[in-house]
């Protein structure tokens, strides 16, 4: 067996050798006894994971450089990242907690600390958190986007996943990328996680009949649990714009919203009629937007957030409010912990924690990995997913508000295989994706951990300069708009060989300027061939002839493999005019 520096490294941690060898190392000093410390408060404790994306093994993922919000939003949770963040939450430079929640010199924090998450370290740590506390006062929690998105999750239909939250125990979840499976299977997984005990609620999703009339709830809007000698009212929020953010036609005769009004009678019911301690909302709403619901629906004590992928190390308190809002990042990096005690039908204290889930330090459960190693060697078979089929030069990663690596690289695959006609290639901005880094092997695993939707296809149009900006201007006022409750999920499209201004405070619709396509000036009444990916198919007599849609990880793949060595451009495409915008420099090092 070949071992690379980075296995050895691993080996050596786990076996105590690197300790040995490296005593003033910071990786050296930090212990499994480190990352489990926390004194623990009260009679009840919330442990709590969201948008895993199905990444069921340890890999990497840099929280974004940037995260521009308008003006009235910025410095709330969620809009702050890089230094800033580190000064804010007093976290210091080069440590693990560094390396774990920001971007700042993420590759080489990547070569000192080692992979992030893993579906077997997050099951040994929440076993070892129950076994300490007692499983009559835990309650484990999941806030969606965790079925699907790898190739693991979306090729064995979300059963993977499902599995794995049986077997660890998982006690309640909502969903929003769940739904792209559609309703057959979101059903069927549902039924096998409600037999091992773990049920789905929502309170905001309607059926409806083909005239738009609402009738039953779809879910239980909430369950009440008994924990640590008192009662928990949980109300389930699953993503409200589902069908906007997605295709309609996986949750057609479903309707979903975000539904203060009837939250609030929720929150009403439990408190009148079940006389509960504590009201919790499980959310997939989006930090954000759950900062601001806290100001208009009364009564909730808890928010365990989700959807926005943010890492927030403190309870946030919503000024106004006697409502605290928590969310534990995304891609399996962090375990969230809430310790509650409550007395007499009153939070009296609350401790808070995000377990870096650090799987060079963290074990891994036996069962959990077996059932891992299963799925893994299984779809290895069928799909090659260990197969290595190129060399990144930079950093490709995923998350940023208006730029990344891997979707110029998109771009550039796409063009090529449509034999170099393109104009504009538009990526969505998903915010899910896991990292390469410069030198690491690139795998079809990674390939899919990018692009494994059940909508994969890439379709070629022709489109109007005068239509593009009409779209990217909307996607823009959903990026930026300054109210929460009309912001629908995502960063801003990728636009493959555009250049653009843009101010983030401009007037709505009009926040783009001096767009370029090819280096010239966009004309409004020009038409322009475009590829696009990740939204409904459009009608079969918009796609432009002779050129057939073909799913994007199979241009990828190939692409990747034919190029072998992959350097793509690292500078933005775009120029923030009213905002701070940082640079892969600043944060990554050139790629060095």
């Amino acid at each position: 067996m070949h071992l690379t520096r980075r296995d050895f490294l691993e080996l050596a941690i786990v076996t105590g050798a690197y300790l040995a060898s490296n005593p003033v190392s910071a990786l050296a000093k930090m212990t499994l006894d480190d990352i489990l410390s926390f004194k623990p408060v009260g009679n009840v404790t919330l442990l709590f994971t969201t948008d895993l994306h199905a990444h069921l093994k340890p890999h990497y993922f840099s929280e974004p450089m940037n995260l521009v919000a308008p003006k009235n939003l910025k410095g709330l949770p969620g809009t702050i990242t890089g230094k800033d963040f580190l000064k804010l939450y007093k976290i210091s430079p080069g440590t693990l907690e560094a390396y774990f929640m920001s971007c700042v010199d993420f590759p080489v924090l990547a070569e000192k600390f080692g992979k992030m998450g893993g579906a077997a370290h997050i099951t040994w740590l929440i076993k070892h958190i129950i076994a300490e506390r007692g499983r009559d006062k835990v309650l484990v929690l999941d806030g969606g986007d965790t079925w699907i998105t790898t190739a693991v999750g979306t090729f064995t239909e979300g059963k993977s996943v499902v599995d794995w939250m049986k077997l660890t125990g998982y006690d309640l979840m909502v969903g929003h990328w769940e739904f792209t499976f559609g309703k057959d299977i979101v059903l069927k997984r549902i039924k096998e996680l409600e037999e091992a005990g773990c049920e789905f609620i929502s309170q905001n999703i309607r059926e409806v009949d083909e005239f738009g009339f609402e009738g039953d709830l779809v879910f239980k809007p909430y369950a009440i649990k008994e924990v640590g000698g008192v009662k928990l009212g949980i109300i389930g929020n699953s993503f409200p714009f589902t069908p906007i953010a997605n295709p309609r036609q996986f949750v057609e005769g479903w309707s979903f919203g975000i539904r203060e009004d009837t939250m609030q009678e929720y929150v009403n019911e439990l408190r009148e009629k079940h006389k509960v301690d504590a009201v919790i909302l499980l959310s997939h709403d989006g930090l954000l937007l759950d900062i601001a619901l806290a100001k208009k629906v009364q009564g909730i004590d808890i928010i365990i957030s989700g959807h926005t992928h943010d890492v927030v190390p403190k309870a946030y308190k919503v000024p106004g409010t006697n409502t605290y809002v928590v969310i534990a990042g995304s891609h399996g990096k962090f375990v969230g912990r809430l310790d509650l005690d409550i007395r007499n039908g009153r939070i009296r204290d609350l401790r808070y924690k995000l377990y870096p889930v650090a799987s060079n330090l963290i074990p891994a459960d036996r069962e959990a990995q077996k059932l891992v190693d299963k799925y893994y060697a299984e779809l290895d078979k069928k799909l090659g997913l260990s197969k290595e089929i190129g060399t990144a030069e930079v950093m490709l990663y995923k998350r940023d508000t208006f730029f990344s690596t891997w979707d110029w690289l998109v771009g550039e695959a796409i063009n090529d295989y449509y034999g170099g006609e393109l104009d504009v290639v538009t990526s969505p901005g998903y915010r899910w994706g896991t990292v390469v880094l410069p030198g690491q092997k690139i795998t079809v695993d990674h390939v899919y951990a990018y692009t494994a939707i059940t909508y994969p296809n890439v379709y070629v149009l022709k489109r109007t300069g005068e239509q593009l900006k009409t779209v990217w201007e909307d996607v823009a006022d959903n990026v930026f708009n300054p109210d929460p409750f009309y912001q629908q999920g995502g960063d801003m499209s990728r636009l493959w060989n555009v250049e653009y201004e843009i101010e983030i405070n401009g007037p709505q619709y009009n926040r783009l300027r001096n767009i370029r396509i090819g280096g010239k000036e966009l004309k409004p009444k020009k038409e322009y061939l475009v590829a696009v990916y990740g939204g409904p198919p459009p009608p079969p007599e918009a796609i432009e002839p002779g050129y057939k849609p073909v799913p994007v990880y199979e241009i990828l793949i190939d692409y990747i493999k034919k190029k072998g060595n992959i350097k793509v451009r690292t500078q933005p495409n775009v120029k923030v005019l009213d905002a701070e915008y940082h640079t892969y420099d600043e944060c990554y090092g050139g790629g060095k």
